[in-house]
């Protein structure tokens, strides 16, 4: 059916709850997706460290969501009923959540405490991209190839994160093997600036560019990125690897798309 969606999973950070990303998950939704924030409760014990039982996002969550809303897709009584275009498949994901998005587009490398043993990339899944994040290997602190073939990458990051250094970010970006792939760095936001409000508690620092105008421009340039890759917009796509840089004033961009 032409008018159904595709199905945008987001990947939540660490220890934040679905309902803080209301605001980014709408503006995402409003570009033509099916949005999809679900809570996932875990336990983890990283290497050389403590175990954390709360929030935690994992790559089983791509296979068991899509599956779950095949059936929900499929049931009359389902809110979300034929409305969904479950052969098409892209991730959102903010801190810890981007690193298991980032590693749910490649199967080569199992990061602890983000991969999933008996995960295996759905055919479904066309792009991600990622709020705040990195991809490491947390003993040797080394940043890890991702072979993404196939599958369209983009990292956004607050120039103002100080939980994952924008040169984090950087670093990551430059060792996605496989174009498609874009880097969007947000002037003035914090690794919070996602979510509908700041976190003083866990962001040493303070964001200059608002909360709501932050949270909007990641909604936009996350949506776009995917309209670009899942819908194959050309004006969307034109946005993100053209023009998007000149239009919106808090952003820069870098990018690297396929030559043919």
């Amino acid at each position: 059916m032409p008018d159904q969606l595709p199905i945008a999973l987001m990947l939540q950070g660490a220890l934040v709850d679905k309902a803080d990303y209301s605001n980014y998950a709408q503006t995402v939704a409003s570009y033509g997706f099916v949005v999809v924030v679900p809570n996932n409760q875990r336990t983890v014990t990283p290497p050389n460290g403590e175990t954390v039982t709360g929030l935690l996002s994992e790559q089983g969550q791509v296979n068991a969501v899509l599956e779950q809303m095949k059936v929900e897709d499929a049931d009359p009584t389902s809110p979300i009923f034929e409305i969904a275009d479950t052969e098409t498949l892209g991730l959102l994901g903010h801190s810890f959540g981007g690193a298991v998005g980032l590693g749910a587009t490649q199967d080569e490398i199992c990061i602890p405490g983000i991969c999933s043993q008996d995960y295996t990339i759905p055919p479904e899944l066309q792009a991600g991209i990622f709020y705040g994040t990195s991809f490491r290997d947390r003993q040797t602190g080394e940043f890890l190839p991702i072979d993404n073939e196939g599958i369209a990458v983009g990292l956004i990051q607050g120039s103002l994160d100080g939980v994952i250094p924008p040169s984090n970010s950087q670093t990551t970006y430059d060792r996605i093997l496989n174009p498609p792939k874009v880097s969007v760095t947000v002037e003035g936001a914090n690794h919070y600036s996602i979510t509908n409000v700041d976190n003083p508690e866990r962001e040493p620092n303070r964001p200059t560019l608002g909360q709501t105008t932050a949270t909007e421009t990641i909604g936009r340039w996350s949506g776009l990125f995917l309209r670009s890759h899942l819908l194959h917009d050309r004006g969307a796509f034109n946005y993100i690897y053209g023009t998007g840089d000149n239009l919106d004033p808090n952003v820069s961009v870098i990018s690297q798309t396929p030559v043919y």
